[in-house]
């Protein structure tokens, strides 16, 4: 259950690093050390004083740490007063909306305690967090995960409950380190940093919203995600026990006449699936989900949406399988409902198409009802296929 979530500050709340950047470089210059961009931008995620230790070592610089840190720091304020805080957009929204949803926030940041109570008081958002972590209250700054364990401590919450976002390499491994989830934000002004560590990486925080983090931190703990809960239905993320039953439902002649690619062999289906399970979702944030019943509370196929290239164009497409048992019903309709509502309000998908072999009245017949309009035939993978589409309406995710 996610209980909390810390965020970085610098390249995640504001975006700062190239006003720290441009102090550092304003203090070599007047020092003349040779430093550069690509220097300052590889302490990102670390302290400004484990910055200063090291450029007087590799720089020969005849200046103590703590003289060259106050020069920096003096640096900084001078640059933020001629611009300012840059906020990241969204940010602010998503702060507050996560706070409504009483998770616990916290910054675990590189930057002084000061900084960090300067920059919550000047964006107006210092209510909505319980703990200000600054690296000055451990031993170690990132990539040691002594902050976020620290914060831990001081929010009572465990690593299983706690999500963590990160701009930097050293943010994201000292997040792993401490047992935590990390969503690597990627940030083009934090330089390129290797975000590999991550579990997840996001471009922007525009439509994030509580769902999100509480999926990222599920897909971790190896908990399907449930995408919607209708009428009848039950439709989540598989897990490995169900490839077995979805294997069964493969048996049914009359379910494989118009899929293609099924492997015979009940070994490897499961292999394939298993290898699915574990990198689509987490990839995609989609793809194809299991059909469960809420009367018999039994898996009855699958449904969801995939990429896939279809006449040299990059399109979704709508896929289902159900037991030939509950055809008939509008199984597959409420299904295809549910997954126009899941694409367009979480995914901001726009267009969602269905390949149908042209025999197969019965999906034809589904298109239709599902307001999906025929555009033309095409080839793939060898066979001749109906393209039905439809656009799906603009909708915000954040709630």
């Amino acid at each position: 259950m996610l209980k909390a979530i810390i965020f970085d500050m610098d390249g995640v709340i504001i975006d700062s690093e190239p006003q720290h950047a441009k102090a550092a470089l304003r203090v070599f210059e007047r020092l003349h050390a040779p430093a550069d961009l690509a220097y300052c931008k590889s302490f990102i995620g670390s302290s400004t004083k484990k910055l200063c230790e090291d450029s007087i070592a590799h720089f020969h610089l005849d200046i103590t740490a703590d003289k060259l840190l106050q020069e920096m720091n003096n640096e900084k304020k001078a640059v933020l007063g001629e611009e300012g805080y840059q906020i990241m957009p969204g940010i602010t929204e998503l702060i507050k909306v996560l706070y409504q949803k009483g998770v616990h926030l916290a910054i675990a940041s590189s930057s002084s305690l000061a900084e960090i109570e300067n920059v919550v008081k000047s964006l107006g958002i210092k209510k909505y967090f319980t703990k200000l972590i600054s690296s000055t209250h451990v031993e170690k700054p990132k990539p040691a995960p002594d902050s976020f364990l620290l914060a831990l401590k001081e929010l009572g919450v465990s690593a299983k409950e706690t999500v963590v976002v990160e701009d930097s390499c050293y943010g994201c491994q000292a997040a792993k380190a401490a047992g935590i989830v990390c969503v690597g934000f990627v940030n083009p002004n934090s330089g390129s940093q290797d975000l590999s560590s991550a579990d997840v990486l996001l471009e922007s925080f525009g439509a994030i919203d509580h769902r999100f983090f509480k999926n990222v931190l599920k897909r971790s703990l190896g908990e399907p995600i449930t995408i919607a809960d209708t009428k009848r239905l039950i439709i989540r993320e598989l897990s490995t026990d169900d490839v077995k039953k979805i294997y069964n439902i493969y048996s049914d002649p009359e379910v494989r006449r118009y899929i293609p690619d099924i492997d015979d062999y009940l070994d490897v289906e499961m292999e394939k699936q298993a290898a699915y399970i574990r990198n689509v979702y987490s990839f995609y944030g989609y793809g194809i989900w299991g059909v469960y019943s809420k009367t018999s509370k039994k898996l009855i196929g699958k449904c969801g949406i995939e990429n896939q290239m279809i006449d040299g164009k990059e399109e979704i497409t709508l896929s289902y399988l159900l037991d030939s048992k509950y055809w008939g019903y509008g199984y597959a309709i409420e299904c295809g409902k549910a997954i126009f509502e899941y694409a367009k309000s979480q995914l901001d998908i726009k267009r969602i198409v269905a390949l149908i072999d042209k025999h197969n009245t019965r999906s034809i017949n589904t298109a239709k009802n599902l307001d999906m309009t025929f555009e033309k035939e095409v080839t793939y993978k060898g066979h001749n296929f109906l393209l039905y589409a439809i656009a799906l309406p603009a909708a915000s995710k954040r709630a």
